[in-house]
């Protein structure tokens, strides 16, 4: 589930498996043959010709998961993302004190004390330039777009620069996706236990009480403050509408008329060809050393329209009809 199939020449999507038990239909397969039995009559009552079975469909196509999950952790890498899902949930993503050890994205279950329970994701690697595909960027930008909360974790012991992690932050969610920026936040402001000095912290606070955002002071090392940081999301999370998360998908609908009899009759360099499904299907089941069959063929084409077709565009008796590889001469 989150699995989202596209075409992989136009890139439309044409299904999204968003939902529990979803199946759609990606590709037709070809109708089955037919024995000869099935062609036998008061006359012909052993043909000497069959029906293979028709080819399906092909089409390149690409799968991309996006995970499904209430709650996005969102920052630079090794600002405590991997050691909060650890703290919270029963995930045990690897942790280590160097950039990028998270490699793919970890799903938890968060269950709070008053029987609550939510779907968190760590969404690592998100750095400068990852809407534009820097480092694993697009690789994990897109599993945040299936979230309905974002906890933006920024780094206040002192190391960097939280307002700057702020904004930069944000402004690679806005070029890749506007919907995204715009996506519910809570400011997580991590490792206050290893902070010297709160002037990173202060100017933080003051971003988010101007641009009206909620901040927590936590420590994900020693739990400091993870309580009240999941008590609140819980009750966002009731207000927060369920958003439908389907993409924009192009739907392949397969109706009666796709077995619709199809041919095209051209001329080319003076011979009369004649190809398309129909005949392919037509020609499936003839044997071409056998009268019974090429009665068949011919009673065949006729009933599929080629005949009158080839009469509109003037044919004349001993012109040649290609049907497919096989030529025939034609007579009246």
């Amino acid at each position: 589930m989150g699995t989202v199939i596209k075409d992989a020449n136009t890139g439309k999507v044409i299904a999204d498996l968003s939902k529990e038990n979803q199946k759609e239909l990606i590709l037709k397969g070809g109708r089955g043959g037919r024995g000869n039995s099935h062609f036998a009559t008061s006359t012909r009552q052993a043909p000497n010709f069959s029906e293979d079975g028709e080819k399906g469909d092909e089409k390149e196509i690409i799968l991309e998961l996006k995970l499904i999950a209430d709650v996005g952790l969102l920052g630079f890498p090794n600002v405590g993302k991997s050691t909060i899902l650890s703290m919270v949930t029963s995930a045990k993503p690897k942790i280590a004190d160097y950039e990028f050890t998270t490699l793919q994205p970890n799903l938890g279950v968060v269950k709070t004390e008053f029987g609550d329970s939510f779907v968190i994701a760590d969404i690592p690697g998100i750095i400068e330039g990852a809407s534009e595909g820097v480092g694993l960027g697009l690789q994990f930008l897109r599993h945040i777009e299936r979230t309905r909360l974002l906890l933006h974790v920024i780094d206040v012991s002192g190391i960097r620069e939280p307002v700057k992690d702020y904004y930069t932050i944000n402004e690679e969610l806005k070029k890749y996706s506007e919907k995204l920026s715009k996506r519910k936040q809570i400011i997580v402001a991590n490792k206050i236990d290893a902070m010297q000095d709160e002037t990173g912290y202060n100017e933080l606070e003051k971003l988010a009480k101007e641009n009206n955002i909620e901040i927590f002071k936590i420590s994900a090392a020693t739990g400091q403050g993870l309580k009240e940081l999941l008590a609140r999301i819980s009750q966002v999370l009731k207000e927060l509408p369920k958003e439908e998360i389907e993409e924009s998908v192009e739907r392949v609908v397969y109706t009666l008329e796709d077995n619709k009899p199809e041919f095209d009759v051209r001329i080319e360099d003076g011979v009369y060809v004649v190809d398309g499904p129909a005949i392919e299907r037509l020609l499936a089941r003839v044997n071409m050393e056998d009268n019974e069959s090429l009665y068949y063929f011919q009673k065949n084409i006729k009933k599929l329209g080629v005949e009158a077709r080839l009469k509109e565009m003037g044919i004349k008796e001993g012109d040649t009809v290609k049907f497919i590889i096989w030529e025939f001469e034609w007579y009246e």
